[in-house]
């Protein structure tokens, strides 16, 4: 179930309210009257259930509210109510295949930004991998992998694509090559550093790898793994049923690639650092491919439910 707050104009409560009462899968129906003071007007309460959320947001944004009042959407953990389990039942579909389209593009929106601390964990997860590659360490491979922060402006692209928003889009974008660039440049300074002190060697680097070779070698399981993950991590990002995202991030190869190629480039190995950065672009638009197509097919899947279900609440 989802829980809303909304602040509304005095002259709009009776058109939120009829709106509320029109909206399948809505319940608990509170209004305070004069109760809100910045901005003036009136406080709605409601709970409606996951399903029901985004036709319901569509709604109010269409009577201005969001510009006018306010709507702020939290989840509810736990709803003890014969009300509440009626409202879900009454919404069409599953609650966990439901997207809520507002809450993903705040999210991604959020996710894609090209800050300091986007760039420090990018950084970081490529310097780590740094060490990973050059000892041939696995381990140290997926750690990185877990670390990176890239699949947020990933998602925030595919969003942007599917939403229509080339802000977001433009963004996301800026977020990619921006953070990966700087991410690598510090890395190459930083494999400088490890050699100069003597813990990293060039031979160490050119000495087979069995554990970390594919990184520098891509090849067409490479796309086909970056496009499941793709579609893997949209989908937990657009469902409930989020725990599959860190199973992703440490599914696909790009901050490891990244830090390859930033480590060969500094010792003069570009064939490395050229199949490396191939690896990488790979998986990024594998990722990206994936996320706009997996987002396409469930607003189309939505859209055609809710069509359905229209017709046959006017027969």
């Amino acid at each position: 179930m989802l829980h809303l707050r909304l602040i509304v104009p005095s002259d709009l409560t009776e058109q939120v309210v009829d709106t509320i009462e029109k909206t399948v899968g809505t319940t608990h129906l509170a209004v305070l009257s004069g109760a809100a003071r910045n901005p003036p007007g009136d406080l709605v309460l409601c709970d409606a259930a996951r399903e029901a959320g985004d036709e319901l947001i569509g709604r109010l944004r269409a009577l201005g509210l969001d510009a006018k009042g306010s709507i702020a959407v939290e989840s509810i953990d736990l709803s003890l109510s014969r009300r509440a389990d009626k409202a879900e039942d009454e919404a069409p579909g599953e609650g966990a295949d439901a997207v809520l389209w507002e809450q993903l593009t705040d999210a991604t929106h959020e996710e894609s930004t090209l800050s300091v601390t986007y760039i420090a964990f990018l950084t970081l997860a490529t310097m780590i991998a740094a060490c990973g590659v050059v000892l041939d360490n696995a381990i140290l491979i997926v750690g990185a992998m877990a670390v990176g922060p890239e699949f947020g402006p990933l998602a925030g692209f595919s969003t942007a694509v599917v939403q229509r928003l080339p802000r977001l889009a433009w963004r996301s974008l800026v977020a990619l090559v921006a953070g990966f660039a700087m991410a690598m440049l510090i890395t190459v300074l930083f494999s400088y550093f490890m050699t100069g002190i003597g813990l990293f060697e060039r031979q160490m680097l050119a000495a087979e790898r069995p554990n970390t070779a594919f990184i520098y070698h891509p090849d067409a399981f490479s796309f086909v793994v970056a496009v499941l993950a793709g579609a893997a991590g949209t989908l937990s990002l657009t469902s409930a049923k989020s725990g599959a995202l860190v199973g992703v991030a440490i599914s696909v190869t790009t901050v490891p690639a990244a830090a390859n190629a930033a480590v060969a480039f500094s010792y003069g190995e570009y064939s490395q650092a050229l199949g490396s950065s191939e690896q990488l672009l790979l998986n990024l638009l594998g990722i990206i491919l994936a996320g706009t197509l997996t987002l396409l097919v469930q607003k189309w899947l939505w859209t055609s439910h809710r069509r359905r279900t229209a017709r046959r609440s006017a027969a």
